[in-house]
């Protein structure tokens, strides 16, 4: 019960990682915001939390939307008293070339998966800062932070930016004992990638990656779930890859040099 006493926002925990990081923390005593903008996914998960045990609010949120994201924190501090973990977690994606994105396309996917972060991180770090007992801000990037990733120029761009934002948001709330840290998935059954996920591309994902599987959102969830605890006290502006070797090997997929 690491996070007995504690409370948090989950954005994105309708589904996926985010909704297996919400059934965790709440799993291990924290009440939960469940905040994303489908709000028959964010009651769901909100009841099957409840149904579980554990104690948990759905908060329709729209995470580009300033108002609606200082709205959400303020629906935690008054249900539960507080603020003491952050998990931005929200995102999309966009396939297209890069000359064939229209500046729409290109404002969309930066403001949900990168302004989100910012306003996110905003509107929390001062709710922590105000209460003066420190605080975890819990930040989701992506492989393609470092990696290329051809057809999803926006996406990568924006998880570059989580990645930067976040190691400068650390420097900043050190001083009031507020960490801020990423979890950097690789490749991971959720409703966003479940779709290109074809078998071509689960055979390509064989070759490529040591592990020859596709990530579980559960296992995601528990470096987030790292981060957000006391144990992870001492780390800030830290990047945890969660991609079963997808970025370190250096291999010739199928071959090796003789």
């Amino acid at each position: 019960m690491r996070f007995s006493g504690k409370s948090a926002i989950v954005t994105g925990a309708a589904s996926g990682i985010g909704r297996a990081v919400a059934t965790g923390l709440a799993a291990e005593g924290a009440r939960v915001v469940v905040a994303d903008i489908n709000a028959a996914g964010a009651q769901e998960v909100a009841r099957a939390i409840e149904q579980a045990g554990g104690v948990a609010l759905a908060q329709p949120t729209d995470v580009t939307k300033a108002a609606e994201v200082e709205r959400m924190v303020q629906e935690a501090v008054e249900r539960f008293g507080g603020l003491d973990i952050m998990v931005n977690n929200a995102g999309i994606l966009r396939v297209g070339l890069v000359v064939d994105t229209s500046e729409a396309e290109w404002e969309l996917v930066l403001r949900t998966n990168l302004t989100s972060v910012f306003l996110g991180s905003k509107a929390a770090a001062r709710q922590m800062i105000r209460q003066g007992r420190g605080g975890r801000i819990v930040n989701t990037s992506s492989i393609h932070a470092v990696l290329s990733e051809p057809n999803a120029g926006a996406y990568t761009a924006a998880k570059g930016g989580v990645e930067a934002f976040s190691r400068t948001l650390a420097s900043e709330l050190a001083p009031h004992k507020i960490t801020v840290n990423c979890v950097r998935p690789g490749a991971t059954w959720t409703n966003l990638s479940r779709p290109f996920y074809t078998p071509p591309v689960l055979a390509a994902l064989n070759q490529r990656v040591p592990l020859q599987e596709v990530a579980q959102p559960e296992w995601i969830a528990a470096g987030v779930l790292f981060f957000a605890s006391d144990e992870a006290r001492y780390c800030i502006g830290t990047t945890l890859a969660i991609d079963g070797g997808y970025i370190m090997h250096g291999g010739l997929p199928g071959l090796m040099y003789e």
